[in-house]
């Protein structure tokens, strides 16, 4: 792994200034002087053709001027002239450019930023900006910027889209002593964006935790890789302001109307393993709290106090953000009871009194980290006339260092002046401590939040892997593209009775029915009782219009019900086109549960699943819990659980626990339809009536619209589901029985075994280096892919102990150019020989093939010759390096499956 493809406009050696001048307060005048001013080591080059000399430095009229070509450019000239100098850039050879200038709002602004947006990708260039901040990198005194602020070196990297809020962040972090290992201003974000600067700090070891503030995305699947790539690195905070675009859609389903942009988004965060701040101050808070490397198992928090009302306070903090407070044992009441004074709260907040030693403290404290029932320890402190908040302090901190697997405590000293040194001492021996007990309570929520993330970070669910159904997706299309073709919107009853049939979701049978005769003839064949509800394409909320009946029990009701809806309906809805209506039998269910299962089209992250009650005050219950498909077993599970009535799904008033595992089913099954049918805009099963017994949709609507045509499968989803499809099992032409599948994040224990059975020869041909093991970091990286950008296939075998071993893994990674891939390959030593490395490369060109890419490419040793020779037979063209002949380029021409 070589360095990064930004590294050099982040760490440049050299760098130009187009705009640079000594006139006051301009934006080139205080790039050049933060330059100078924050000590930058590397080569200044301001370039202005109307000065000698600026700012004392000696000053060129043209780039071509320059004694050489500077890795990095920062452009602070007028907007109109930028196109000329990004020309003269890439004509030179600058990799990369910085554009801290303004005035791209209007239509022609837009014109000229596409058209150095275009000049730049021509000649491979990347940009920041226009419109941008600027960088910072303090370690080497890089402030490339035109704000007033300077920034010590650290470990937090900051990625804003607003400058006017990295100047607010610096101002605090300077008066806080709070560094950066880099800050970044992204502005317009013509080119460079998130998804690519988060994939470089995923890797920085500079950074250990980053900042991001948010205000709208462009590209969801790009913003969710780089998330996902670096949330598995490290721990990433976002702050984000304002809600993402609604468009102008009118929600006309109950899930349109229950998913927000926002809710949508918080489950995008959650799914990249990052959590999200509200305020500048919880941002950092996060961040401090994140990089002590505490880990929690749950979220059952025990709180030790000498006085009650702050014990109260955070106890208030901890309900609304739904963190546990169970109480202690009876075994640790008992213990507490032999330590503590008779008046003691006898519960959870554990109130020493406000004359508590630190001894009393301490066996409180000793107490919880026993119980079982607490994952952490919030100890709080007043400083009350008999207290000594410093020995209190320094006695919890030898606690904690004394004692083995010591739960994560956190600390709140209340006060300023008589508890300052009892801070101090906390930060010094790196035990969290907070000045509110509010702001300690929301440090524990972030690190749960982010541990419970990390976890659904590393699902990875695919499509179709359901056993028990085999879902009829060629039919299902074929409804949906005949409404299509009708120029409908919406599914008939029947229709979307049919399709979701076609992916085995139960649900009651329709007839639809255009005269009352009809109606009646159809109930009498389906049984009495029956329902009917008026079939119209303009009506979305048929109770809301008086369009349903209920528990109908004989023709003439029918016919009287009939009449009576239709009129009414035509009297109120006038322009509603009536094509009569649905028949449908009753359910019976006495002990069911009704819920709602849906769908909603988010206009940046794509589909998302809802799931809540269900009724006809759905909306206003706002009972629901979102996450963005592919869903799996674990994910499911997790939706349910965090709405209101999974608490009525156990037994409840009589009535027998709910068959969970059938909703699980359903929950899955509209996963594997969005994902299969990106034709599908809206869902709506409501009620989905669910029991002991299982489940049973009575009234469904499903929304479509043509999809993207050029699109490739998955693309209208942010997240790429497990290819489960490209697994494939073949024989070697040595008669080897081996699996080829792609990687999933489970197969790291059987990776790091890999690696650890090839010879060092092996080793040092595939990495360049002489490799021992796998980093956690490297072990991540190759383990946990973004199926949409990159691919890594392994054969796998069985042992003579018939276990499943990995015998050979090839992968590619898409370049920057988003055209090519940089490949590799390798098979254990005792497999070699055999045929398998031609197997895994001719399904790893293949897959490359169906992404659209263009070329693939890769460095070989060239004593490698094996790899040659492998390489050479399925046509790829091999050149040694001129600056290294050790070393030979390989590259092969391929031929794409989707033109354009």
């Amino acid at each position: 792994m070589g360095p990064h493809y930004l590294s050099k406009l982040f760490n440049p050696a050299s760098i130009a200034v187009f705009g640079a001048s000594d006139r006051p307060d301009s934006v080139g005048a205080n790039a050049l002087q933060n330059l100078l001013k924050g000590g930058y080591q590397g080569q200044l080059y301001p370039i202005n053709p109307k000065h000698r000399k600026v700012q004392k430095q000696d000053c060129y009229p043209t780039l071509c001027a320059l004694p050489e070509v500077p890795e990095l450019a920062i452009i602070a000239t007028p907007a109109a002239t930028i196109p000329a100098i990004i020309q003269a850039c890439g004509q030179r050879g600058v990799a990369n450019a910085i554009i801290l200038s303004a005035g791209f709002e209007d239509e022609n602004g837009k014109r000229i930023q596409q058209q150095m947006t275009a000049s730049a990708h021509a000649y491979g260039m990347r940009l920041l900006g226009p419109n941008s901040l600027g960088i910072l990198r303090p370690k080497i005194g890089l402030n490339a910027t035109f704000s007033k602020n300077q920034a010590r070196p650290g470990h937090l990297a900051l990625i804003s889209q607003s400058g006017a809020l990295c100047t607010a962040v610096l101002d605090w972090a300077e008066a806080n002593d709070v560094g950066f290992s880099l800050v970044v201003s992204s502005g317009d974000a013509a080119d460079l964006d998130f998804g690519e600067i988060l994939d470089f700090l995923a890797t920085d070891n500079q950074t250990h935790s980053i900042l991001l503030y948010i205000e709208g995305i462009a590209d969801a699947r790009r913003f969710m890789s780089g998330l996902k790539t670096a949330a598995r690195m490290k721990p990433v905070i976002l702050l984000k302001s304002g809600r993402l675009p609604a468009g102008s859609r009118a929600a006309l389903s109950h899930s349109g109307a229950l998913i927000g942009s926002d809710d949508v988004f918080n489950s995008a965060i959650e799914r990249a393993g990052a959590i999200r701040a509200f305020t500048i101050f919880q941002l950092f808070a996060a961040a401090k709290t994140l990089s002590n490397g505490i880990h929690l198992k749950s979220n059952r928090l025990a709180i030790v106090t000498n006085g009650g009302g702050p014990g109260v306070m955070a106890t208030d903090r901890a309900a609304e953000l739904g963190i546990e407070l169970p109480q202690p044992t009876p075994q640790t009441l008992e213990k507490l009871n032999a330590t503590l004074p008779k008046h003691w709260s006898h519960g959870n907040p554990v109130d020493v009194l406000g004359d508590a030693s630190s001894e009393r403290y301490l066996s409180a404290v000793e107490a919880c980290q026993n119980d079982p029932q607490f994952d952490a320890i919030l100890v709080l402190l007043t400083p009350q006339a008999m207290t000594h908040p410093l020995t209190v302090a320094q006695a919890l901190a030898d606690f904690v260092q004394n004692t083995p697997h010591c739960k994560p405590i956190f600390t709140a000293w209340l006060g300023e002046s008589l508890v300052a040194k009892a801070r101090a001492y906390f930060s010094a021996h790196k035990i969290p401590t907070f000045h509110t007990p509010e702001a300690a309570v929301e440090a524990f929520a972030f690190l749960s939040a982010y541990h419970q993330n990390q976890q659904l970070l590393m699902q990875v669910p695919a499509t179709g892997e359901q056993p028990c159904i085999q879902a009829d997706i060629a039919g299902a299309r074929t409804l949906i593209q005949s409404a299509i073709g009708e120029q409908r919107a919406f599914l008939s009853s029947t229709e979307t009775r049919a399709v979701l049939h076609a992916f085995g979701i139960p649900i009651t049978p329709s007839i639809e029915a255009s005269n009352a005769q009809q109606a009646m003839v159809a109930a009498e064949s389906l049984g009495f009782p029956v329902s009917i509800k008026i079939n119209s394409p303009n009506l979305t909320h048929k109770s809301d219009v008086g369009g349903v009946r209920l528990n109908l029990n004989s023709v003439q009701e029918v016919r009287q019900a009939f009449t009576q809806m239709v009129g009414h309906v035509q009297q109120i809805q006038p322009e509603a086109k009536i094509l009569g209506v649905t028949v449908e039998p009753m359910y019976h269910a006495p002990f069911a549960r009704e819920l709602l299962v849906g769908v909603a089209r988010d206009p940046v992250f794509g589909p998302a699943i809802t799931f809540g009650s269900g009724g006809t005050e759905v909306e206003v219950l706002q009972d629901r819990s979102i996450a963005l498909p592919p869903l799996n077993d674990f994910i499911a599970r997790r939706m349910i659980a965090r709405t209101k009535v999974a608490k009525m799904l156990g037994n409840f008033r009589g009535r027998p626990a709910v068959n969970e595992d059938a909703i699980v089913e359903v929950l899955l099954r509209i996963s594997d339809m969005v994902a299969q049918l990106p034709e599908i805009t809206e869902l709506d099963i409501n009620p989905l009536f669910a029991d002991e017994h299982g489940v049973m949709a009575v009234d469904a609507r499903i929304r479509v619209q043509m999809p993207d045509i050029r699109a490739l499968p998955y693309q209208h989803m942010a997240i790429h589901p497990y290819p489960a499809e490209l697994r494939k099992q073949v024989q070697t032409k040595t008669g080897l029985a081996i699996t080829i599948r792609p990687i999933r994040p489970e197969d790291a224990k059987m990776e790091m075994d890999f690696i650890a059975n090839l010879s060092e020869r092996s080793r040092y041909l595939r990495f360049m280096n002489h490799l021992q093991t796998l980093t956690p970091q490297m072990l991540s990286r190759f383990t946990q892919i973004d199926y949409d950008r990159e691919m890594a296939f392994i054969a796998t075998t069985e042992d003579a102990n018939q276990q499943t071993i990995e015998i050979a893994v090839t992968r590619y990674t898409t370049n920057p150019d988003g055209v090519s891939c940089e490949m590799a390959i390798v098979v254990r030593d005792d497999y070699q020989h055999q045929g398998v490395a031609a197997l895994l490369l001719q399904s790893l060109i293949s897959h490359a093939k169906s992404k659209g890419l263009r070329r693939m490419e890769g460095e070989v040793l060239s004593e490698n010759v094996e790899m040659l020779s492998l390489a050479r037979s399925f046509g790829f063209k091999l050149t040694p390096l001129e600056d290294d002949p050790q070393i030979t380029a390989i590259s092969l021409p391929l031929i794409p499956s989707h033109p354009g």
